[in-house]
């Protein structure tokens, strides 16, 4: 009897299943709204909700890490997804890379394994997945998603990124390359002050970096002064920008060789499998057979990470183009002098600041465009 109870099960299940996955492949899909931000029933957006999902987005702009806004989300008493006062760095990171947010939805991203005990696994290719674009509302404009997508791969590859303030790892020592760190001055009285020095300012005895010092206040009025040096030839700028992504962004050449290493890496597979098969069936020197093997097999492993080195390439080239088209659009949007400063701004535009021994500043943006500021 509990075999044919456990059948009937399996039947019920596979019926299940057949029936959502008829759903998924036409693009229909849910999720579980009471524990995800922003969205209501049937993916009408929630107002509220959706003020918390671009606040996170802005402060991760601004340059803060997924801790930094983790705790700055906890310290507005904002409740997480499930109702929590506690947030958590996964939390965070889920919201930033959700393609729901841009009204995109990507379907069957887990699978049910066991029809018993209906445990969940992700889905890296075993059952099929179904991409839908513009599938409902977006709360996080596209280009903005994909921004903040390039940014987060670029974090990855970059140095560690402390976030502790959307200043570090943001300016460095024109001396000794190094990083600038917070340091508290007038610690325990009323002249108490946070300024920014080079980390490594005294790190060789009797020969200190001779780089000045910086306030914030000082750091956000040389970033606004550099800022509308940029909007004031943004014309000139985005040219730049554009003829830079003709020329060092474009991916056709690699895509064609990539195409060309997988053909090998078919016909390689071929002949393997047919030099086994034939092994197989006819007796033949091992020696001889076992050394034509390991020769494919040593070509294969060879082109395998020419596909791997090929696929980075493009990788890096189109996550490249998104970063200096999201730039070209954010210059564009700006519409006259900036007074104030701007954390979103810094952070989608800013790659680095320099401190030089003169005193000068230079100032970095995304995609190579340098403006000096003092001196």
């Amino acid at each position: 009897m509990s075999s044919l109870a456990q059948e009937e099960s399996r039947s019920i299940s596979e019926n299940t299943t057949w029936g959502k996955r008829k759903q998924f492949a036409e693009g229909r899909t849910s999720v579980g709204y009471s524990a995800f931000l922003g969205y209501d029933k049937d993916f009408k957006i929630n107002e509220e909700q959706a003020k918390v999902v671009k606040l996170i987005y802005k402060l991760f702009l601004g340059g803060r890490s997924f801790y930094a806004i983790t705790k700055e989300l906890e310290k507005r008493s904002i409740k997480s997804p499930s109702g929590k006062d506690r947030w958590y760095i996964s939390t965070v990171l889920s919201i930033l890379t959700n393609e729901k947010y841009r009204g995109d939805a990507l379907i069957q991203k887990e699978y049910t394994a066991d029809f018993l005990d209906k445990t969940r696994r992700k889905n890296t290719g075993e059952i099929p997945q179904y991409y839908v674009e513009e599938h409902h509302e977006a709360i996080i404009p596209p280009d903005l998603f994909d921004f903040v997508q390039a940014e987060i791969k670029a974090r990855e590859n970059g140095s560690k990124h402390s976030g502790v303030s959307i200043f570090a790892n943001k300016i460095k020592c024109g001396c000794c390359d190094g990083w600038y760190g917070a340091k508290v001055w007038h610690s325990t009285d009323k002249y108490r002050r946070v300024i920014y020095r080079c980390n490594k300012k005294y790190a060789h005895k009797g020969k200190p970096c001779n780089t000045r010092h910086l306030t914030e206040e000082e750091i956000k009025q040389i970033f606004v002064k550099a800022l509308n040096s940029l909007v004031e030839v943004k014309e000139n700028v985005t040219a730049e920008l554009t003829e830079l992504i003709d020329s060092v962004c474009q991916t056709d050449e690699l895509t064609e060789e990539r195409d060309k290493v997988e053909q090998e890496l078919r016909v390689l597979a071929e002949r393997l499998e047919s030099l086994i098969r034939e092994n197989a069936r006819v007796v033949q020197n091992q020696t001889a057979y076992l050394k034509q093997e390991n020769e494919i097999r040593a070509l294969y492993m060879e082109k395998q990470g020419d596909m791997e080195q090929l696929d980075e390439q493009i990788a890096e080239r189109e996550s490249k183009r998104n970063t200096l088209e999201s730039m070209i659009q954010v210059v564009c949007g700006i519409g006259g002098e900036q007074v104030a400063f701007d954390e979103e701004l810094w952070g989608g535009l800013l790659d680095h600041i320099v401190v030089k021994e003169n005193g000068q500043v230079i100032v970095v943006f995304k995609g190579g465009i340098e403006i000096g500021v003092g001196g």
